[in-house]
């Protein structure tokens, strides 16, 4: 029978018992004031042998702040306030430690004694097999003759894919900190590394100085090498990671990560210094700084700088790779109809053939945006007023690359726009809407020999659009509609002395077809009355797919010239806008746009794919573009990307990546991987080729191996544990 024994206070070496009532199992032990019991046992027998000692037999189980203790059977010796425990026993302390051994002897409150044949598992994964086990002042264990992995080991798996096997181990348990004595690391039962003295972070320590694990690269530049990280920590806020990185073609490199966390936000600086046989004596680098932090009144500020050396600093070193960098801080704030944001940007160019000089290098910005509903016309209104300048470090008037601007040319701008827009529902179901806009610009222009001084304009446009949604469900639970729209636009005529910057790249999408004005920036505006013509279709079934369909064109009085050929936007009659989407439930999406000018030539078409599943996941865009000189485009673009994944079983998953460029009728990138994971270690291994080169970039092949051994201090998540078989 089980039984309570209240109070029992074995950590103060007293013993009450005596003929305590029965107490249902499970149900908590109070003390005869009320007061929270400091110990508990329960038992299917407890007894007083002759020498005065408590006997508890049978699904024994103590419980002591915080610590559970199960065990066949446990004798309580007053005199000498100490516990004599025969196994199996299993002694829980706290969330993270647990040990297992077949007899001990510890004091009444279970910190200190000696545990034989036992093992000692850490966060549930670390398990460390010792032939005994001591534990002292309930800081430390100290384990002797240990065999020490997160590996499962059964019968069908009796060697683990890594184990340390040492003279002594010591966990401390308050430092968080495991160390080993007399230590050698095997991989898959062979001996590789002897270590003296080892100290690595037990699995519930986030945050240690120490060595990370190592990362081997090699790629067809700088060789074979390897990677050696080292964390230290600078306190609970702050902490720095060293990365040597030394390759078989004498290339030393050193990079470095800082991060530190304030009460409103965060800093981190990322960077590298790299000396190689790719550019022989010259010192390269990368440095990076990013930050966000929260000011007074929902204001957010961010900021990023980047440098670098040169263009293939990034390729070369496994970077995140660019072909421009901006550097900028911003102060902005979003709130239900409001937008501020005042930015100071700077552009550098690593592309081949750019000019840094010639290209806008320093941008500012500052934008208020305010939305408004009701007043006097009803509907919604908005307010933006922007100013804008760029700067270019050129004192030229001069266009000595031919690109249409000067050298020089500087420019500031203050804009005020002002738009409306009111919707009605008319006879029939039909949505009826009035809209307009009237944007007020300022331009000041300086170092161009063509243009140059200050410019005012206004322009505006106004519209009326019609929408007639039909709509049909069945009874099955599917839905149609059905949605032709008309808008009818009238803009002014007359061509602007400004020119574009801003601009030049148009993208006509049925995101804007039925904009007033399809041009992305503030440079160029839209100008001569149109018609804007268009029908949707959207069929939305119950088992959880849904494709839509939309076609569209543009109809002019005049042909404005402002548009290439290439936009799909040229001419009194626009292009046909063709696009589609198709999605499901199981995380399916297709999508295919295109523009078709006559004869079914096709300007431009882009085609998405996507799916994410549990075996298996696949991404993919191809696109066409038809060559266009004033979008800096020489030839004809066609190119497929695809990114893939495939799950083989609970461990193993592939993925592999390519871009592929039919014009050039070859391959950008391409490159596939591995990566393994169980419960006990993390694997990825992976191989890339990079096809394209330049004067400044070369092709290059990359290797990378990452091991994690699962079961330290900041390692990565558990995966599935292996099956035992017999």
């Amino acid at each position: 029978m089980a039984r309570w024994l209240p109070p029992l206070l074995l950590a103060a070496g007293l013993a009450f018992v005596g003929s305590a009532p029965a107490v249902p199992q499970g149900r908590p032990v109070a003390a005869a004031d009320g007061a929270a019991m400091p110990a508990a046992l329960v038992a299917n027998q407890v007894r007083i042998d002759g020498a005065g000692r408590l006997v508890a037999s049978g699904a024994v189980e103590v419980f002591y702040k915080g610590s559970t203790l199960r065990a066949t059977e446990i004798t309580f010796d007053r005199a000498k306030d100490q516990l004599q425990i025969t196994g199996p026993m299993v002694l829980v302390d706290g969330e993270n430690t647990i040990l297992i051994a077949s007899m001990a002897e510890l004091s009444a409150d279970l910190t200190e004694g000696i545990l034989t044949s036992a093992r000692l598992v850490l966060n549930r994964q670390l398990q460390m097999a010792a032939s005994s086990v001591e534990r002292t002042a309930g800081r430390y264990t100290q384990l002797e003759n240990v065999v020490a992995s997160s590996c499962k080991v059964c019968a069908g798996n009796p060697t683990p894919l890594w184990e340390i096997r040492a003279q002594r181990v010591t966990h401390d348990q308050v430092e968080q900190q495991i160390f080993f004595d007399s230590a050698t690391f095997r991989l898959a039962g062979v001996p590789v590394m002897y270590f003296p003295r080892l100290r690595m972070p037990d699995p519930t320590l986030k945050r240690a100085t120490g060595v990370l694990m190592p990362q081997i690269r090699t790629t067809s530049g700088l060789g074979t090498g390897i990677k050696l990280p080292y964390f230290i920590t600078l306190g609970p806020h702050r902490d720095l990671t060293l990365t040597p990185y030394l390759s078989s073609k004498s290339g030393r490199s050193l990079e470095m990560r800082y991060r530190q966390a304030f009460a409103t936000g965060e800093v981190q600086i990322d960077g590298a210094v790299s000396r190689d046989l790719l550019l022989p004596g010259v010192n390269r680098h990368y440095l990076k700084v990013t930050g966000a932090f929260d000011l007074p009144r929902d204001f957010k500020l961010t900021f990023r700088g980047e440098d670098v050396s040169d263009p293939a600093y990034l390729l070369d070193y496994g970077l995140p790779a660019k072909d421009r960098l901006d550097s900028r801080i911003e102060v902005s704030r979003t709130r239900r109809n409001e937008y501020i944001s005042g930015r100071l940007i700077g552009f550098k160019s690593i592309r081949s053939g750019d000019v840094n000089a010639f290209l806008p290098s320093v941008i500012s910005d500052l934008t208020f945006h305010r939305r408004f509903s009701g007043g006097i016309l009803g509907g919604e209104a908005g307010l933006k007023f922007q100013t804008h300048g760029h700067y270019r470090s050129s004192q030229s008037p001069l266009d000595s690359d031919g690109d249409g601007f000067a050298d020089g040319r500087d420019v500031r701008r203050v804009s005020l726009k002002l738009d409306w827009r009111r919707n009605v529902t008319l006879p029939m179901g039909i949505v009826g809407s009035a809209l307009g806009e009237v944007v007020a610009d300022v331009y000041d222009v300086t170092q161009d020999a063509t243009f140059a001084g200050s410019t005012t304009r206004i322009s505006g446009a106004a519209a009326v659009e019609l929408r007639w949604p039909w709509m049909r469900s069945g009874a099955d639970g599917h839905s149609d509609l059905i949605e032709p729209v008309f808008q009818a636009v009238w803009a002014p005529t007359r061509a602007d002395t400004l020119k574009n910057e801003d601009s030049i790249l148009v993208e006509f999408d049925e995101s804007n077809l039925f904009s007033l004005n399809r041009f992305p920036g503030s440079d160029a505006r839209e100008r001569g009355p149109r018609l804007n013509l268009g029908i949707g279709y959207t069929h939305m079934n119950p088992d959880g797919w849904t494709v839509s369909a939309a076609v569209g064109r543009v109809f002019r009085t005049l042909d404005p010239a402002q548009f290439s050929v290439a936009s799909g936007l040229d001419g009194k009659r626009s292009d046909l806008l063709a696009a589609v989407q198709l999605t499901n439930a199981d995380g399916f999406s297709l999508t295919h746009r295109m523009i078709l000018a006559s004869k079914a030539k096709v300007t431009k078409a882009e085609t998405r794919l996507a799916y994410s599943g549990e075996t298996y996941g696949l991404s993919g865009s191809y696109v066409w573009a038809l060559a266009d000189a004033s979008e800096n485009r020489p030839k004809n673009t066609s190119e497929l990307a695809v990114n893939g994944r495939y799950v083989m079983n609970e461990s193993w998953t592939a993925f592999t990546e390519a871009r592929y460029d039919f014009q050039a009728n070859r391959a950008n990138k391409a490159g596939m991987g591995l990566r393994f994971k169980n419960e006990c270690i993390s694997m990825d291994v992976s191989v890339s080729r990079r096809f394209t080169s330049s004067t400044s970039v070369k092709p290059t092949t990359d290797f990378g191996l990452t091991i994690d051994l699962i079961g330290f201090g900041g390692s990565a998540l558990a995966g599935p544990s292996r099956t035992c078989r017999r």
